[in-house]
């Protein structure tokens, strides 16, 4: 996966290069710049004091030593203030450089903290807003394997608006679903209970509930034979998108991509062909239609496919929203 989110101890990451937020001066500091020296051993700590002092927004390279990667990358990230300092810009500078630098020393994987998010007081909204674009910006021409680790899901937030409205939808569908569950029965039994709690303005009937609508890929999708590769180049080509720029878009690698082109009976995981769905910015109907030719459904017992339903009906497809927002709410990320 291009971009993944992950909980877990940075240290632990089996990486190219691990991304160390250093001191600017050559000594060891707090947090995980004291996490990753001790992981590494003595020796880190006399290559560092050969670089000399790094300049906020700079990033220099070493040996990992004792690590489980190649490269150590010391990045000095901005202190917050009020945001008004260059601060951002600052912090962007630090995922560019790191990732140029990863490049450069022919990295294909990296794992980074969430920089200037602990001691340096930077609001974990905007740490993560700032890592994701750069992380983007630079993927959108590389093709390298780029973690964000997080060692607490309480240390990861994403906008209270966002997340509140997610909740409130999802809590909407549960509750759908155990009046389902509960008039079991009768369809037309079924359907004058919802209709009667739509006329007190309790909810909306569920689509799935209702008739289908008309789907404007229909007329693509109307082989039974047709598998989930075959759908998917097919897609592709009517919606005149080039292979790269759907891969990418659905956080998927290159090699997977050649995988799933290659073999027309490949089936794919939930999540990576959740991910096409959204890279191809299917409506709920074709999504169905699409997951289903890799026997897939999406349910509502499931919190992370109302999740992924929620973004579709609300028309956003960013795939990295969507998965900092699965990831807030500890679920398992979309793509390969």
């Amino acid at each position: 996966m291009p971009l993944e989110i992950v909980r877990n101890d940075i240290t632990k990451m089996q990486v190219d290069a691990i991304v160390n937020t250093a001191n600017p001066k050559p000594i060891v500091g707090g947090g995980v710049d004291r996490a990753i020296h001790k992981a590494a051993g003595a020796e880190l700590l006399v290559a560092r004091k050969k670089i000399g002092a790094i300049a906020t927004g700079k990033a220099e390279v070493t040996p990992a030593y004792g690590l489980h990667a190649k490269f150590v990358i010391h990045t000095v990230g901005p202190v917050w203030q009020d945001g008004g300092h260059g601060e951002r810009e600052l912090l962007s500078d630090c995922y560019a450089n790191s990732l140029k630098l990863a490049a450069e020393n022919g990295c294909s994987s990296i794992a980074f903290p969430l920089i200037s998010a602990g001691v340096f007081c930077c609001p974990s909204e905007i740490a993560i807003a700032v890592a994701t674009q750069a992380i983007r910006d630079f993927l959108a021409d590389h093709d390298m394997d780029v973690y964000l680790v997080v060692f607490d899901h309480k240390a990861f937030k994403i906008s209270s608006s966002l997340f509140e409205d997610v909740q409130s939808f999802i809590d909407e569908r549960y509750i759908e679903k155990r009046l389902a569950e509960e008039y079991r029965g009768d369809m037309r039994e079924r359907r004058t209970v919802f209709e009667e709690a739509q006329e007190d303005g309790f909810f909306d009937i569920p689509q799935w509930m209702g008739k289908s609508k008309e789907r404007s890929l229909e007329d693509l999708l109307d082989e039974i034979d047709d598998t989930f590769s075959e759908a998917l180049l097919r897609i592709i080509d009517a919606k005149g998108k080039t292979d790269p720029e759907v891969y990418k878009r659905a956080n998927v690698d290159r090699k997977l991509f050649s995988k799933i082109r290659n073999n027309p009976a490949y089936k794919p995981s939930k999540a990576t062909a959740l991910a096409f769905a959204v890279a191809l910015e299917l409506n709920l109907d074709e999504t169905k239609d699409f997951i289903g030719r890799a026997g897939y459904a999406l349910s509502r017992s499931s919190k992370s496919d109302i999740i992924v339903e929620y973004f579709i009906q609300h028309g956003e497809f960013d795939i990295i929203t969507i998965n900092e927002t699965l990831f807030a709410f500890e679920q398992p990320l979309l793509g390969c």
